[in-house]
């Protein structure tokens, strides 16, 4: 009994390439968007929480901003004191956002001691942002694997007419005898 492993498909003309190329750019960007998620949740984990004691700064009518944001800009405060007096500012007389204090009343406090906590990023979370950016990378080269896999199944199909016009009889293939004399008298 004899087995024959080739395939034999009539008038597909290079498509299981052109499919083959889809479902290849398909799992390769699925595994991009795996391995970026993976790498943005890993990089938030490994932040170094960092405290600073007693940034000197004001709360008046202008906005003071923090000298370190973090990794999110987005910096906790864990007290801010009168640093003439002493005494605690409540966080009512107060309000932050994005690394930026502002004052909520009318009282001017020009020598503040600001006190609070980021997350910094280390050598770990550097590389992970970086690997991260450049397997997200990969999909700009999606356009390019699709030009040369239909450059592919055009010059298949071409080799395939030029087969079956030849095959056919049609034209002469520098014999001068036989069945390829068409429209000889």
């Amino acid at each position: 009994m004899r087995f024959s492993s080739l395939k034999h498909d009539k008038g597909v003309a290079g498509l299981t390439i052109l499919l083959s190329l889809i479902v290849m750019l398909f799992i390769i960007g699925l595994i991009v968007m795996i391995f970026t998620l993976m790498s943005s949740s890993l990089a938030t984990a490994t932040y170094d929480t960092t405290t600073v004691s007693g940034e000197a700064g004001y709360i008046n009518a202008t906005t003071y901003t923090l000298t370190n944001l973090g990794a999110d800009g987005n910096p906790t405060i864990t007290g801010i004191t009168n640093a003439t007096s002493g005494l605690a500012i409540a966080s009512g007389n107060w309000t932050i956002a994005s690394g930026v204090i502002t004052n909520a009343t009318a009282v001017v406090w020009d020598n503040a001691s600001i006190s609070y906590t980021y997350e910094a990023s280390n050598t770990g979370t550097d590389v992970i942002n970086e690997t991260s950016s450049a397997i997200a990378g990969v999909t700009d080269w999606f356009s390019i694997f699709i030009v040369i896999g239909a450059m592919v199944v055009l010059i298949l199909l071409t080799v395939i007419i030029i087969t079956a016009i030849r095959g056919s009889g049609m034209i002469e293939t520098g014999n001068s005898e036989g069945a390829n004399n068409v429209g000889s008298a």
